[in-house]
């Protein structure tokens, strides 16, 4: 798949692979920041793309950073449609309870990872076949 990427900051790398055959590919915080604790901030990446239709890029914790640190993405996965044009930026949190966390401009700060998709339509009904589930939610198996 060829996606079109627009740098909008020149003095950041364009997103990558980190090894053949990884899923997603690292992109870098355009901004230096100080994470506290329990606090969130909308990092830039310094980039925009445009994805054919038919595709979300998905934007991804970094494994390291959240076993390491805590840092996550508040919404995680991140959606990026196909329609946006804008600047690709992350909402990283810091779930330590004690320790700051510094980002420095150029910092891996979370993976895009990109699939083919279905839209839905829905069809209004009375009522829904039967499944063996049924309306069975949380821990209904069991776990």
């Amino acid at each position: 798949m060829i996606v079109q990427i627009q740098r909008l900051d020149k003095g950041l790398p364009l997103p990558e692979y980190a090894k053949a055959g990884d899923a997603g590919m690292d992109v870098f915080s355009a901004i230096d920041c100080v994470l506290a604790p329990g606090e969130r901030a909308v990092i830039p990446t310094g980039i925009a793309i445009a994805l054919p239709e038919g595709y979300v890029c998905l934007a991804h914790p970094r494994s390291g950073l959240a076993a390491k640190n805590g840092i996550s993405i508040v919404n995680a996965p991140g959606t990026i449609d196909s329609g946006y044009r804008g600047e690709i930026k992350i909402i990283l949190i810091n779930t330590d309870r004690a320790e700051s966390f510094e980002i420095k401009r150029g910092d891996r700060i979370a993976q895009l990872v990109f699939q083919k998709f279905e839209s839905a339509r829905f069809y209004e009904v009375d009522s829904l076949p039967e499944s063996q589930r049924g309306a069975g939610g949380f821990g209904s198996t069991g776990s």
